[in-house]
């Protein structure tokens, strides 16, 4: 790296992100920083730049490396039209409190304001939905610059940093010291909490576990589990939260997700007392608002929130504190628990629920959904990581596979198309070790399918599953319920994926039985580099145990 005084600001900026361990970046490329590249040259044997062919997946592929490391992603993006692509996975880092920063090129900083080519305003256009909109626009703040970036992106309830990147000020000359290494700060329960907790759950009849949010570890999770066996509590996790608890552990009783299983509804409607841990109790998983009765949880519902706008935001709290979920995991897992828990036999009716809904269920085409997650789940080990963006196929995902432990689940809270594809590539690249399995349906896949080349450039060793159903399902089977007989823009057709797959490099199968899956999926697992296996499934079969009415 070059000495600090011959430095640019570019090259400062590169040296920034290497001082906060930053191994793997995402970007397409743009001439409005150039100079970014030309510095990521000189460092291409430490930070690793992986050259995407949308900015969709590009940021898509910088979130899920949040979601997976608890670091921020980094993906870099040039202005106007780059900036509005990249624009979705900034959304979804929002919604699912994701540490993310984003890169963007920007005018020159004398031409800002006078509507210069691929102009925008970021603070006005990112104001709104990023935790943090900065610019780069003084040379000997760039160290600092960085540190701000990334020390917003993980504080508190993390989320998305953009930073506007001149073209002018990139080539300047930068003074200043190498930043700092940022670490996300933990806020503990202040021990008069945690005993206002404890003494809570003692006084309970029927007392529920409710975890959900990010800021979580290993050794969070693991605490997690301790406190939740020690004390025999039933555990509901949020949406597309499965892996911040063991799903074969006794405890736990199902997601609370746009469908809610038997032992999670039993749990949910009976507990005396919910102890909440993480999680905002958003939309989905209080299906709109109406999960849970506000008159009930005046006096019911314990909230450790990692931000006070969260306390009392949706659901008024008899009891609601601000704490790193983690840090709250660990502090009440060293607590003893009370010998007498009049609850275990409740709490076992709720998981022997949650079992049942684990049997696969008929459908009327020749792939079977359930059959498939559940042979998905038999072969893969337990530490694979498995991706989906949004659609009807993931109930059957989120239903049938079971994850096993922490780090293991990659999906968008925010029901985004278009991200199990993206994710999957970024954690094949980052974890190469371990398996992936990203899941799409075809609407979905179509949203990223131009980076299938990505994967087979890199030799990411994923597995992509494609459920086939020429459907918009989602939307298809709302529409099949309020206009019954007037499908309208939601049949798809689509391309041959198995063609389009292997055109892109990544050899390919089609499934039309259930029982090819089996060896489709052995034969997937043992090869090097991505596969592609197309399920093709009957539109008719739109959810576990639902089908279409026209």
């Amino acid at each position: 790296m070059t000495e600090s005084s011959q430095r640019t600001v570019a090259q400062a900026l590169v040296a920034g992100l290497c001082a906060q361990r930053v191994t793997l970046a995402f970007a397409v490329a743009g001439e409005s920083y150039l100079a970014v590249l030309d510095a990521l040259f000189d460092v291409r044997d430490q930070l690793r730049l992986i050259t995407c062919r949308h900015e969709a997946n590009a940021a898509n592929m910088a979130e899920a490396t949040g979601k997976l490391t608890g670091r921020p992603g980094v993906c870099f993006v040039t202005r106007g039209p780059g900036a509005c692509h990249a624009s979705i996975a900034i959304h979804t880092a929002q919604q699912d409190a994701t540490p993310l920063v984003v890169f963007v090129g920007q005018v020159a900083s004398t031409d800002v304001g006078r509507d210069a080519f691929q102009e925008i305003d970021y603070q006005a256009m990112f104001g709104a939905v990023a935790k943090g909109v900065f610019t780069l626009d003084d040379p000997a703040r760039t160290s600092a610059l960085v540190e701000a970036a990334f020390d917003t992106a993980m504080s508190g309830r993390p989320g998305p940093v953009v930073v506007s990147l001149p073209e002018d000020i990139l080539e300047a000359p930068c003074a200043a010291p190498i930043a700092r290494c940022i670490d996300r700060v933990e806020v503990p329960l202040q021990e008069a909490a945690v005993q206002t907790v404890l003494e809570r759950l003692c006084d309970a009849k029927r007392p529920l576990l409710w975890i959900g949010g990010s800021g979580w570890s290993a050794i969070g999770v693991a605490a997690l589990e301790r406190f939740a066996s020690a004390w025999h509590l039933p555990v509901v996790s949020a949406f597309r939260r499965k892996d911040l608890f063991a799903n074969s552990h006794p405890s736990y009783v199902g997601e609370a997700g746009f469908v809610l299983g038997q032992g999670a509804r039993q749990a949910l409607d009976e507990a005396d007392v919910i102890l909440a841990i993480g999680t905002g109790l958003g939309d989905v998983e209080t299906a709109g608002y109406t999960r849970l009765d506000p008159t009930r949880t005046a006096c019911s519902l314990l909230h450790i929130a990692m931000r006070g706008l969260d306390l009392n935001r949706v659901f008024p709290a008899s009891y609601g504190v601000i704490a790193s979920p983690a840090s709250a995991a660990r502090q009440l897992a060293d607590q003893q628990a009370p010998q007498r828990l009049p609850w275990q036999t409740w709490a076992r009716q709720c998981r022997s629920l949650y079992e049942q809904d684990l049997l696969p269920v008929a459908v009327t085409g020749q792939v079977n959904l359930s059959e498939v997650f559940l042979e998905l789940r038999r072969q893969l080990p337990s530490d694979s990581i498995v991706t989906n963006g949004a659609g009807n196929y993931a109930a059957w995902l989120h239903r049938f596979f079971e994850h096993g432990q922490f780090g293991t689940q990659l999906a968008p809270q925010s029901g985004a198309m278009g991200y199990g594809v993206p994710a999957g590539i970024a954690a094949a690249l980052l974890q190469p070790t371990r398996r992936v399995v990203a899941v799409s349906g075809d609407g979905c896949f179509m949203m990223a399918a131009q980076d299938l080349v990505t994967a087979a450039a890199y030799q990411a060793r994923v597995i992509f599953l494609v459920v086939n159903n020429q459907s918009f399902g989602t939307i298809r089977m709302h529409q099949d319920h309020r206009f019954p007989g007037r499908t309208m823009a939601t049949d798809l057709i689509n391309p041959d994926f198995v063609a389009l797959s292997e055109a892109s490099g990544v050899s390919a199968t089609r499934v039309l039985k259930t029982d090819e899956f089996s060896y489709a999926l052995r034969d997937a697992l043992a090869a090097d580099g991505p596969r592609l296996i197309e399920l093709v499934t009957s539109v008719n079969d739109i959810a576990p145990g639902r089908q279409l009415q026209s």
